[in-house]
């Protein structure tokens, strides 16, 4: 009787690899085949820089929209951008020039006071303000695509136009306390515009932080005060530190506010010496325009993408 013999075990044929074709392509791949981008990317600092300048025309409208809206609902309407800065000098000039006798020895009191409080208030609104502007039009940011540094840079050319009013308001004070009209004057141009380049970059470097932060906002006027306070708005501060600490005096001397302050006093004021600045004043304020301006654009730009989300 014969055997018969097992037939050997039947292997399944290797299976060849999937063509390249059927392996899913990555996002990434495809987006870039099709010159698609990240919606809401960070463009490069230059390239932002770019798109920025080709929107100034929508920053100036912007800001003189906002300007026409502020008073709106008011009965005096406008003429409160005039009235705001007179109050405020009035009830200033009545707490610390009449009741704590801060303007003694100090000639021309009542301009050097108007002076110190409009430039003062440019940068304290100026920065108020602009740590506001991106939550403020939360909506304008997620709806459109546009340099959120837009919105900075408008509230700080709106600040900018109401400071030139009550530049308008000081010049009849000024022309009233019997001040002439020198060549001094002119020194004012470049120390606004230095003055307006720090301003903004302290609303951008503001803004990014008020964005994260939503009670930051609250907090920066008792900040910006306590500035003001430090700042020789409502005394002449070089005849109090005379006295104080080399360390104290030189911290006085390079605040910021002082310095511009100091240079519109200076400009305007025929009494106010060269004695009574700071020294090395310009480059002092040129020196903290580029570090403000450069420093809080950069600051604000690294965040550009974080704009408007949650």
């Amino acid at each position: 009787m014969s055997v018969a013999s097992a037939a050997p075990p039947v292997r399944p044929p290797a299976r060849s690899p999937a063509p390249a074709m059927d392996r899913p392509v990555p996002p990434a791949v495809l987006a870039a085949a099709h010159g698609l981008t990240v919606c809401g990317a960070r463009p490069g600092i230059v390239e932002y820089t770019r798109r920025l300048w080709a929107r100034r025309h929508f920053v100036t409208a912007f800001a003189a929209a906002r300007q026409e809206a502020l008073y709106t609902e008011a009965r005096l309407g406008q003429l409160w951008q005039v009235l705001t800065p007179l109050l405020n000098a009035a009830v200033y000039f009545l707490i610390f020039g009449m009741l704590l006798g801060a303007g003694r020895g100090v000639p021309d009191y009542i301009p050097f006071l108007c002076t110190g409080i409009f430039v003062f208030t440019f940068t304290q609104t100026a920065v108020q303000t602009g740590a506001r502007s991106l939550t403020d039009n939360v909506g304008l940011v997620r709806a459109l695509h546009f340099p959120r540094a837009c919105l900075p840079i408008a509230a700080t050319l709106l600040q900018l136009r109401q400071l030139l009013l009550s530049l308008g308001v000081l010049t009849v004070i000024l022309v009233a306390e019997g001040i002439p009209f020198t060549t001094r004057w002119l020194l004012a141009v470049p120390a606004l515009f230095l003055l307006t380049v720090f301003n903004t970059g302290l609303a951008l470097a503001m803004a990014r932080i008020g964005a994260r932060t939503t009670d930051f906002a609250q907090v920066l006027p008792f900040v910006t005060r306590t500035w003001m306070y430090v700042s020789g708005i409502f005394y002449d501060l070089s005849r109090i530190s005379s006295g104080a600490p080399h360390a104290v005096v030189l911290l006085l001397d390079v605040n910021p506010a002082l310095v511009y302050v100091g240079l519109m006093r200076f400009a305007l004021i025929d009494s106010v010496t060269r004695e009574q600045l700071p020294p090395h004043i310009w480059p002092l304020a040129a020196g903290w325009a580029a570090v403000a301006g450069c420093a809080g654009y950069a600051f604000f730009w690294s965040s550009e993408e974080e704009y408007g989300r949650g």
